[in-house]
């Protein structure tokens, strides 16, 4: 059989075996069983089912919150999960389906204590709970987590690796370091992509590729479900896991080196966007919000092409005619004196330069001690010339004069 064609077969027969599971391990009727609410404590010891339903009405103060289920005891208690047809026949989304085949295939240890987070906005989650071989009571309790940080976090990850994809994509820190935290948390995808040349077929590795992502995620899931007693019973094992495979995926990246070609950064910036709105949508409880927000996202880097296309055919476009703005009279003045003022400084400066033919200058003027006197700060008009300038064109001279009682001269 080809490969192609055995990961979906596979995937179906998982979700059967789910599926069937899921009807034989459910024989209570979700209608006899208990609704939870917010603020609710239950003292009991005999087994029973429980049911918390979803809120119609969406509140925007509620957009990271979460309904936790605490259920502590002195004895070991089995839970298992009454799904109804919105679950695995009828998966409402693709993290819904994979923690559903969890449940089903690798079912929670018994314990003296069960936190159990839910989303107030989700599908209607029931459940029942057993106690062991001795019968002991149990306490459940339901609070309102009005501000989850694990589910903010996510938002705000998920945000800023999507408008910082492209500068990590060029970062060397960045290619090792997640190269080695992929060959950890996802050690078969890391592998596919170390014999991703010596697979003929692309329709072929990107089958692996699926089957290997799912796998993946499916073990996070089920091992993020089972970190306290991980931590607990196999702390050595874990840390040595950790360690080993850590350094190998840091020598294998190593080895190959960054990215360099555009082509690859370009993948992996999109890849990253991907994932950035991977973890937006999960960090926000409303999936109608989650879903605006994701698009908004995107829209925003899509449109940055036509921007820059139009940018582009403005430079092809004539120019616009330059507007031109008339100057009143002490607009003028104000701009004259100005540029006179600095264009006689900067004539100071450049007579003070070493390389100034300072000699020839003086023997061209016909007034030296002038000049020198100007080029060490002083004015470049003597006070004979100033009273004659105020004779000819200040008050009461012959200029104004001439203007006012003689118009036709000008």
């Amino acid at each position: 059989m080809r490969w192609p064609l055995l990961w979906p077969l596979l995937g179906a027969t998982l979700a059967l075996g789910a599926v069937r599971r899921e009807e034989a391990a459910a024989p209570l009727s979700v209608s006899a069983c208990k609704v939870l609410q917010e603020m609710d404590l239950v003292k009991t010891s005999k087994s029973d089912c429980y049911c918390y339903h979803p809120k119609s009405q969406l509140e925007w103060k509620y957009i990271w919150s979460t309904v936790q289920v605490h259920i502590a005891s002195q004895g070991l208690l089995s839970i298992t999960y009454i799904t109804e047809r919105h679950h695995c026949q009828y998966p409402e989304s693709i993290p819904s389906f994979i923690r559903c085949l969890a449940r089903n295939f690798w079912p929670p240890r018994e314990s003296n204590e069960i936190t159990i987070v839910v989303n107030p906005y989700e599908a209607t989650m029931c459940f029942s709970l057993r106690p062991g071989e001795k019968i002991v009571p149990y306490t459940l309790s339901v609070n309102r987590n009005i501000v989850d940080f694990r589910l903010f976090l996510m938002f705000v990850a998920g945000v800023s690796l999507f408008y910082y994809a492209e500068t990590l994509s060029r970062s060397p820190l960045f290619y090792y370091s997640s190269g080695t935290v992929l060959g950890i948390l996802m050690t078969l995808v890391f592998v596919l992509l170390l014999v991703k040349k010596s697979i003929p077929k692309y329709s072929t590795f990107w089958a692996l590729m699926v089957g290997c992502w799912s796998a993946s995620v499916y073990i996070m899931c089920r091992l993020i479900e089972e970190l306290k007693w991980l931590t607990s019973e196999s702390r050595t094992y874990i840390l040595g896991y950790f360690l080993t495979v850590g350094l190998v995926s840091f020598a294998v990246c190593y080895k190959h080196g960054p990215l360099v070609e555009a082509t690859s950064r370009n993948l992996l910036a999109w890849t990253l966007r991907l994932l950035s709105l991977l973890l937006v949508c999960s960090g926000i409880t409303m999936a109608p919000l989650a879903y605006a927000v994701g698009i908004l996202m995107l829209s925003s880097r899509v449109l940055r092409f036509p921007r820059k296309a139009f940018r582009r055919m403005k430079t092809w476009l004539p120019p616009a005619k330059p507007q031109f703005k008339y100057l009143t009279e002490d607009e003028y003045r104000e701009q004259a004196d100005a540029e006179t003022t600095g264009a006689l400084e900067e004539l100071r400066q450049a007579c003070r330069r070493p390389d100034f033919p300072s000699w020839l200058a003086v023997a061209r003027l016909q007034s030296p001690k002038k000049f020198a006197d100007f080029v060490l700060g002083g004015s470049h008009l003597s006070p004979e010339e100033v009273s004659l300038h105020e004779q000819q064109y200040g008050l009461g001279g012959v200029f104004l004069e001439e203007q006012l009682f003689n118009p036709q001269s000008t």
